[in-house]
């Protein structure tokens, strides 16, 4: 038999915070993450608009004996709705934003709920950009402290190495600032462990880089051309320099009329990167991928928000499955089997199959980094399918398996936790050493295991 969680000492809290609970009006929405593939069925929902009500939260759920779990836009909502969260306040901080920059300072103070848009464009105005990832309506603290893969980071590394400073809830409902200098380990562990295994982080301090513009776009052919693309663009990338971050990626399009004419109902093939040099040098970078004579070509100079419609990420919430690995060096067998799963004539029932290129500084450790400073292999392999029904889900689950499951010879053990969207064994994300002490690290911090993470560390 089944009891239901006692969650009176949320209406203690102040009414500038929302609170729902299952059967209220508003529970529905409150819980739906970004991924509409996800179903959510927490004890509550807690909206907290500033960080004194996230405390309070945090107070009164630890009071009612719930556990807590912070979620800003739920795009990694898969791995989080495969436990149960019946015992669980969910707290929704998309409500909790807010940008500071110091541009004397080379830094940002962003909130806890904030979107990588509303930094990048703040970041511009001071002539300056950040290490955001490829979709503008991500949450910053989520994506950065989980590691982060930006189109800056073969020449910049793991966006956790741009985190100069963390402001944590914990268990206690007490606010720490981690930084280099003062709560140094948890500073360490917070810095690629995640955002949800210690606290909730309402703010994080980053530092700028120095971009105005950057030259970055892509470059879209007919998925026929795959076999040739592919080939040329893997040879490529083994040599191309730390300044240029690409991706390619085989993808296919419904017939929508929301859609422009060149994507609507097509199968292709698309790279798309920014490349840190000036544009007659980044033209020479790109002369080989371009000698392929692709159907379209946007590279070019742009402002540095720009970037972040170059993936041509969904606009919205979107409901969608995935599966993910990370590839080593990829030979010509390794070419033959990705293209055997998603080239020309296959149906692989997913919406693109991706290799985002790795290595430069994303492989090289950080004297003074957190927990994740670095990132091995030299591809991360990311396939996600739509997932409008249940049955569509489980189709898509397999077809993005099989593609894994296709290049596992080239596989590593290790995981990006930003591509992982299903719960997988956190000890994936990290080396031994620092596995273990990570582990100690959260055992002294919330030793009552009151925090719920995507991606819990045991």
């Amino acid at each position: 038999m089944t009891t239901t969680p006692d969650t009176s000492t949320l209406s203690t809290l102040d009414s500038g915070c929302e609170v729902h609970l299952p059967g209220d009006p508003g529970y529905d929405a409150a819980s739906t993450p970004w991924n509409l593939a996800v179903e959510q069925r927490p004890a509550a929902v807690a909206v907290p608009r500033t960080i004194e009500q996230v405390s309070d939260v945090v107070r009164a759920a630890v009071a009612a004996g719930l556990r807590v779990a912070p979620q800003s836009t739920g795009h990694g909502a898969a791995a989080l709705g495969e436990g149960s969260l019946a015992d669980v306040v969910l707290v929704r901080l998309h409500e909790l934003t807010g940008v500071s920059v110091d541009a004397a300072a080379g830094t940002v103070r962003v909130l806890g709920g904030t979107l990588w848009q509303d930094v990048a464009v703040a970041a511009a105005a001071h002539g300056r950009s950040v290490l955001h990832g490829s979709a503008g309506d991500v949450g910053v603290v989520g994506y950065v402290l989980s590691g982060g893969l930006s189109f800056y980071a073969r020449r910049h590394g793991v966006a956790a190495n741009s985190v100069r400073a963390v402001e944590v809830i914990t268990a206690d409902g007490d606010l720490r600032r981690a930084t280099a200098d003062e709560d140094r380990d948890l500073f360490w562990g917070l810095r690629g462990g995640g955002a949800g295994n210690f606290g909730i982080v309402v703010a994080v301090e980053l530092g700028l880089l120095p971009y105005a513009d950057v030259f970055a776009g892509m470059l879209l052919w007919d998925r026929e051309r795959a076999p040739e693309v592919v080939r040329t663009w893997t040879e490529w990338s083994r040599t191309a320099p730390d300044s240029a971050t690409t991706s390619l990626r085989v993808m296919s399009f419904p017939p929508l009329p929301e859609l422009p004419p060149f994507l609507s109902g097509r199968d292709l093939v698309v790279i798309d990167g920014a490349i840190l040099e000036t544009d007659e040098r980044a033209a020479e970078v790109l002369a080989p991928l371009r000698a392929l004579s692709p159907e379209m070509d946007t590279f070019g100079r742009i402002p540095a928000p720009a970037l972040l419609q170059v993936h041509m990420d969904p606009p919205g919430p979107t409901p969608a499955v995935a599966d993910h690995s990370v590839l080593g060096p990829l030979d010509d067998a390794a070419v033959e089997a990705f293209l055997a799963q998603v080239g020309p004539g296959t149906r692989s029932g997913l919406m693109f199959a991706e290799l985002r290129h790795l290595g430069g500084q994303l492989a090289k450790p950080v004297a003074g980094g957190g927990v994740l400073s670095s990132v091995s292999g030299e591809y991360a392999l990311m396939c996600l399918a739509p997932a409008p029904t249940p049955q569509a889900a489980v189709a898509g689950r397999a077809a993005a398996f099989s593609v894994v499951r296709a290049m596992s010879a080239w596989s590593r053990v290790a995981l990006v936790p930003t591509f992982a969207e299903t719960r997988v064994e956190a000890s994936r994300f990290y080396d031994g050493y620092d596995w273990a002490a990570l582990c100690r690290l959260r055992d002294e911090v919330d030793p009552g295991r009151v925090f719920v993470a995507n991606h819990p560390l045991s």
